[in-house]
């Protein structure tokens, strides 16, 4: 069975999620979004395994050096031009799908759910691949100049989901932000197309 596939972002409402390699909202801390993201991406579903993180280098050059690796989680960095792991990351490779079969090789034992925190194009290649995806969205109630951006989540191909445990759908606040967490989840073209003809 393949895994499920999970991506996590906090986005403007034009779908901006960085500026200079910050967060949008810097130097505004919204804690409890940040306590949503390690909730999410550091709980296993399977005990004694570890989630997976998987970024790219500059999302991991963004991560406060204190905070790197992030803790209780397996951090991939993806890149091209590295030839070992920086300083701190537990595994390094060239791609995506390289990254998706380390996890399903070397780390099969270890391994639980898969998390990509960052950046664009590493959402939008989770975003088109086939099989099961999930994204958790924070949207933030309020644009900030951006100059990174989410591609745009297709509704053709992603369905937002009433409720997902886990995650409050109540308006949050902070430093007078507002902001709301959202889960859409890939909707399956076969069962799509058995519906249609079962109409």
């Amino acid at each position: 069975m393949s895994r499920v596939l999970n991506g996590i972002v906090a986005v403007c409402p034009d779908l901006g999620i960085g500026m200079n390699g910050n967060l949008p909202w810097h130097p505004a801390r919204l804690s409890n979004e940040f306590k949503h993201f390690r909730k999410m991406t550091a709980t296993p579903a399977v005990e004694g395994k570890r989630n997976v993180v998987i970024m790219g280098r500059k999302t991991w050059f963004s991560i406060p050096e204190k905070n790197r690796p992030l803790n209780n989680r397996i951090n991939i960095v993806l890149s091209r031009e590295l030839k070992t792991p920086p300083a701190g990351a537990h595994h390094l490779a060239a791609d995506f799908s390289s990254a998706l079969r380390l996890v399903d090789t070397e780390l099969a034992d270890q391994a639980d759910q898969v998390w990509v925190i960052g950046g664009s194009s590493i959402y939008k290649e989770l975003m088109e691949r086939p099989g099961t995806k999930r994204l958790f969205v924070t949207r933030i109630l309020k644009q900030f100049e951006c100059d990174t951006f989410l591609p745009d989540i297709n509704p053709e191909k992603y369905s937002l989901l009433l409720e997902f445990p886990g995650v409050c759908l109540d308006v949050q606040e902070e430093c007078g932000i507002q902001y709301k967490f959202e889960v859409y989840e890939s909707i399956d073209p076969i069962n799509t197309t058995t519906q249609n003809r079962s109409l």
